[in-house]
């Protein structure tokens, strides 16, 4: 369904101006472009061209049949949804295609020592020195028989990899460990707690590269992590395209945005950008807070990380949502959790409020045949959980079985941060919800969950056609998460029970109404 609303969206744009659609398949080949260089570039031997040739293929399929048949004869949704389905088979292949004979790896016993090997190698620069076997005297001293006793000891070109048998609790082993190791070798590595596949931990000794980086650059350039004015002009940017959407969710038809003469006259009345604000203002205070949750308890475990960046684009929803970037390794999975969970629930916290009060100011419709799941002008309550909740706790008596919803712009903000909150809270990889598994069940059972969500999702997807492209976006995603220095030491009760609420959450927004529940509700 979102799938034939988005195509339906953009060939009504296109009837207007077709050089406006060229330029959004500009701009989605150079974001596609740069995911896929970042995410999978460094695990992978297929080229960054090809993957993203495969992934941009429905688009192009799209425009092809667009510059055949023109923007008034939409393509059939099979064209896209089944080149979406193949292409997803196809980029599968060639990434693990690419990933069957890992680099540096010539002999099969490297091949299979490689399972075991860490997943965060950083690449020795020419000023870090590694360490040598003359130095192992040295590096047994720092493994005491009764903390860790060290029976093999790997020498890798990019790290030192010690294995033993471990003989007191992960959390004090590792910190007697690195105070040992810092008080040998100064700063020159980065000690790494792991859990390999036979379930036995082993220490990893990698080249600290960005000690030595701060050694050899000067005070003036380290200090440029934190850049406030490119911050606050995102800032701007994304209030001023959240604001052009948000007038449009209100009910004004504006001119397309590349007749800025019209456009400019439209917006001059400070009436019509007033009706754009509360859908700007909510929806960039969810996402804001959101970032500020992960960035404010980064900061307190004093981890270097970026101010939160909004991501603007004067189409769609006005923006692609914000980001931060961490430069500094989390040190165990007690930060990893308390940091991936801070996000996510200071979104959910502030998006309730919000939602509650723009579902009553909402209008009761008459819900018909053709009312659509997540259409904004009848959007159906029963299409989850807690939105039924929400918006029966709101209306009251005044929504019944028959009734849709006409949302108010701040409650199209509170619902697409509902669906901000759960997309995070995903158990998959590098998102949210991916990295509270790791820290709540250690890296090797994250990854089975992490591919048991996957078929679950595209299960529902064959349900709730408004699933396939999540389901699409979790399959490209891959599942290994950069793990935290001690990535062994379990973490206590009250954050595992922490984790299982934030996955209830990501249930109750995401699976609709059961029947049983809606006739109690009367709605």
């Amino acid at each position: 369904m979102v799938l034939k609303l988005l195509v339906r969206r953009f060939v009504k744009i296109t009837e207007d101006n077709m050089a406006f659609w060229f330029l959004f398949i500009l701009l989605l080949g150079l974001a596609t472009y740069l995911m896929v260089q970042h995410s999978v570039a460094h695990v992978t031997r297929t080229p960054v061209w090809l993957l993203w040739l495969v992934l941009m293929t429905p688009a192009f399929l799209l425009s092809g049949w667009t510059l055949i048949y023109g923007a008034k004869q939409p393509p059939p949704p099979g064209l896209i949804i089944w080149s979406m389905f193949f292409c997803t088979l196809l980029y599968w292949t060639l990434f693990h295609w690419g990933r069957q004979v890992p680099r540096n790896t010539p002999t099969e016993g490297q091949a299979q020592a490689s399972e075991s090997q860490p997943t965060i190698q950083p690449t020795p620069e020419p000023m870090v020195r590694p360490i040598e076997p003359t130095e192992e005297t040295l590096l047994r001293n720092c493994f005491p028989w009764s903390v860790y006793y060290v029976q093999n000891i790997e020498y890798r070109p990019q790290s030192v990899i010690c294995r033993g048998q471990l003989r007191t609790q992960a959390s004090n082993a590792y910190q007697q460990i690195k105070t040992n190791i810092e008080a040998q070798f100064g700063d020159r590595f980065l000690l790494i707690f792991q859990e390999g596949f036979n379930g036995k931990p082993f220490f990893v000794l990698v080249p600290n590269t960005q000690a030595a980086k701060q050694t050899n650059t000067p005070r003036r350039n380290q200090e440029r992590l934190t850049r406030p004015g490119l911050a606050l002009l995102l800032l701007a940017a994304t209030l001023l395209t959240t604001t052009l959407v948000g007038v449009e969710i209100a009910g004004v038809s504006l001119p397309p945005i590349w007749k800025i003469g019209p456009l400019f006259k439209v917006l001059s009345d400070p009436d019509v950008l007033f009706k754009g604000l509360p859908y700007a203002l909510g929806l960039m205070t969810i996402l804001g807070i959101h970032e500020l949750g992960h960035y404010l308890t980064a900061k307190f475990y004093h981890i270097r990380s970026t101010l939160p960046y909004f991501i603007p684009v004067p189409f769609f929803l006005g923006t692609f949502g914000a980001f931060i970037q961490m430069r500094s390794p989390i040190p165990n999975r007690k930060a990893l959790f308390d940091i991936s969970i801070a996000g996510p629930i200071a979104g959910f916290v502030v998006t309730l409020p919000l939602l509650i009060w723009g579902l009553a100011h909402s209008d009761v419709v008459s819900i018909t045949e053709k009312t659509r799941t997540l259409n904004p002008d009848a959007l159906d309550p029963k299409y989850s959980i807690l939105l039924a909740l929400l918006s029966k706790l709101a209306l009251g008596s005044e929504l019944t079985a028959k009734s849709a919803l006409d949302l108010h712009p701040l409650a199209v903000a509170g619902f697409l941060g509902l669906i901000v909150t759960a997309l995070n809270l995903m158990p998959v990889g590098q998102l949210d919800g991916g990295h509270i598994i790791h820290a709540m069940f250690g890296q090797r059972t994250a990854l089975v969950i992490g591919q048991i969500a996957r078929v679950l999702l595209l299960l529902l997807a064959l349900i709730r056609e408004e699933f396939l492209v999540w389901a699409i976006i979790l399959l490209f995603m891959p599942l290994i998460d950069e793990p935290a220095l001690n990535d062994v030491s379990e973490l206590d009760n009250k954050r595992d029970v922490w984790g299982l609420l934030a996955m209830a959450l990501l249930i109750v927004i995401i699976l609709p109404l059961p029947q049983a529940i809606a006739n109690f509700l009367q709605i």
